[in-house]
Order: structure tokens, then C-alpha cells, then sequence
């Protein structure tokens, strides 16, 4: 494991990156949620492995649940949020130029960052 970061919601782990790609594995914690963001140099390809939720991507909700697959494009808003009462755990394989946590435009979050 290359990374890991603690979050208001859960934590991250980075499983693998290189110069075009990072794979992450993400835990939500129950009742918790992501910002509401965008990105502008990288897509997001999620498949979810455990748990259940619900994805706003652009204003539109669609639930998820084990073996759901959520893309989201450069400069699409998308949020993630569990709403089952165990961890909600994706994999996200970012595809583009850069890959910082400096990449995050949050429009809405529930922890003021």
C-alpha cells in the first residue's frame, strides 16, 4: 500500500498508481458522506464491493449496492454517500494528468473544508 489518509467520512488507501492511473480503495463510514465535488484533470471509474448507498452525480441519485459501477467524467459533479449501517467500500480508478487531493473542487461538504 502506497498511501493512507484518514477522512471526516472514513479513509482512503492507495493500492497502485503510476503516471496515468491511481486505484484506491475508499471506506465510508455508516450515515456518512463525501463532498460534493468535481474534478478538472481526472476521470473516476467506481465499483462498489461492499454496502449500500446512494451516488449524485449531476443532481441525479441512483442507489448502489455490491457489484454496482459508477462512472464519472472530467468536470462532473459527484458525491457518494452510505446509507446502510455497515461500511460502504469502493474500489476508484482515476484516469487523467494529476491525481492530487488538490484536484477537488468541493461545491457542498457537511465538514466545512
Amino acid at each position: 500500500m502506497l498511501e493512507k489518509s484518514e477522512r471526516p467520512w472514513g479513509r482512503y488507501e492507495v493500492l497502485q498508481e503510476s503516471t496515468n492511473y491511481k486505484v484506491k480503495s475508499i471506506y465510508v463510514n455508516p450515515g456518512q458522506r463525501l463532498s460534493y465535488q468535481r474534478h478538472q484533470k481526472r476521470a473516476e471509474h467506481w465499483f462498489v464491493t461492499q454496502g449500500s448507498g446512494e451516488v449524485t452525480i449531476e443532481g441525479v441519485i441512483s442507489q448502489v449496492s455490491l457489484g454496482s459501477v459508477i462512472d464519472i467524467a472530467v468536470n462532473q459533479l459527484h458525491r457518494i454517500s452510505n446509507t446502510g449501517d455497515v461500511e460502504l467500500i469502493f474500489i476508484e480508478v482515476q484516469t487523467g494528468t494529476y491525481f492530487g487531493e488538490d484536484d477537488i473542487e468541493r461545491i457542498e461538504d457537511d465538514f466545512g473544508r
